[in-house]
């Protein structure tokens, strides 16, 4: 027991120290582990306490967690039912707006619609009235080429001035009161004459220089020109001297004649720029006219012989009221007869009614009289008491 097992340094190791200090070491081990056992028992039912304490708070907090649940199950199912209310209230509001819209968007569309149809309308008829206008613009294009090649020859100008001014004629007077191509005794014929009340006719001639005044127009130099306003004042000259020697008669004629010149345009021309041959004309007794001028002299004419035709009727009117007059008096004759015969019938009716008046009176006295007495004899009571009360008098004529 006392072998040495090792040397520790200078320190021998026996077997007896060995187990001494192997019984220390364990002993010393156990109490360590009896300290560690009871520290973990304290440990552990502290440990257990904390847990049950913690456990309280978790169970509390965990009542207080489901009634918060609940409180906001609640607040949820509230809201939930506050925002069902209101997307209710809001689908019903955007129904109303999507109707609204709709009906306005359709009233816009049909009113678009509307306005469409009236525009195309339009449009249409403005399509009409620009191909009517085309059409017009055709034809005027297709008279005005018909003019140009009528006017282009002499006699077919001649015939248009003397169509037109027929036209004219006949549309101011009557029947009767004019004549074409009329025979004079000289045996010249003018284009027209027009009876006045004196019955000496009014010769008008058609003319129409157009030749002169086209090269007028047309000319460009100073001496084109010079030569064209000879050639006009030549043709117009001549053209007067021919009326004023052919239709101008004395005795038989108007003392004046009229030169009709058929375009506006030609005549103004010649009326403002060559104002010598207008008087020249005038001294000549020949008047020139366009068609507006034509026309205000015939209606002038008109009037001229409807004065006159007054005036010859006159007498007539005069004869007239005269026995107007006569037999206005013979009515008032036969009115005052009638007049009297109607006196007459109301005096005869007056005196039927008075008639009547007395026979209703005596009427009346015949139904006062009483029948009703029996002591004479009836055939006596009435020739006795009767006749006198019924015929007291005789009665008179008119009664």
């Amino acid at each position: 027991m006392n072998e040495i097992i090792f040397v520790a340094g200078d320190w021998p190791v026996r077997a007896v120290d060995a187990l001494i200090g192997f019984g220390a070491l364990v002993l010393i081990l156990l109490v360590a582990i009896a300290v560690v056992i009871a520290r973990s028992g304290r440990r552990g039912a502290e440990l257990a306490m904390a847990h049950a304490i913690r456990a309280d708070e978790l169970e509390e907090r965990l009542s207080q967690v489901l009634h918060a649940q609940s409180e906001a199950s609640g607040r949820v199912d509230a809201m939930s039912q506050a925002l069902a209310g209101r997307q209710a209230d809001m689908a019903r509001a955007v129904n109303e707006r999507l109707d609204s819209v709709t009906h306005r968007v359709g009233q816009s569309m049909e009113s678009t619609t509307r306005n469409t149809m009236e525009s195309l309308r339009a449009l249409h008829e403005r399509l009409g009235i620009i191909d009517n206008a085309h059409k017009n613009l055709t034809d005027l294009t297709t008279q005005v080429t018909t003019l140009r090649d009528v006017l282009a020859n002499k006699q077919s100008r001649g015939a248009f001035g003397q169509a037109r001014m027929e036209a004219i004629v006949q549309d101011g007077l009557p029947k009767g009161a004019y004549e074409f191509q009329f025979t004079l005794s000289t045996g010249k014929r003018p284009d027209c004459v027009v009876f006045l009340p004196d019955q000496r006719p009014l010769c008008i001639d058609a003319k129409f220089p157009l030749e002169a005044m086209t090269a007028l127009h047309d000319a460009r130099t100073d001496e084109e020109k010079r030569i064209a306003t000879q050639r006009l004042r030549g043709d117009v000259m001549k053209h007067v001297s021919d009326i004023a020697e052919k239709y101008l008669v004395a005795g038989e004629t108007q003392e004046m004649a009229l030169m009709f010149v058929p375009s506006e345009s030609v005549y103004a021309e010649i009326h403002d720029g060559f104002d010598d041959i207008i008087q020249k004309a005038y001294r000549a007794r020949v008047v020139l006219v366009s068609p507006s001028l034509l026309m205000l002299a015939i209606q002038v004419m008109q009037q001229i012989m409807k004065d006159a035709r007054m005036r010859d009727a006159a007498d007539q009117i005069r004869t007239e009221v005269i026995k107007l007059g006569d037999d206005l008096g013979r009515l008032r004759d036969r009115v005052l007869k009638l007049q009297k015969h109607f006196a007459d019938a109301n005096e005869d009716v007056r005196q039927v009614l008075i008639s009547a008046d007395k026979i209703e009176k005596r009427a009346g006295r015949i139904e006062e009289l009483d029948f009703s007495k029996t002591d004479a004899p009836e055939g006596s009571h009435l020739v006795a008491t009767g006749a006198p009360e019924l015929f007291p008098r005789k009665l008179q004529a008119g009664e």
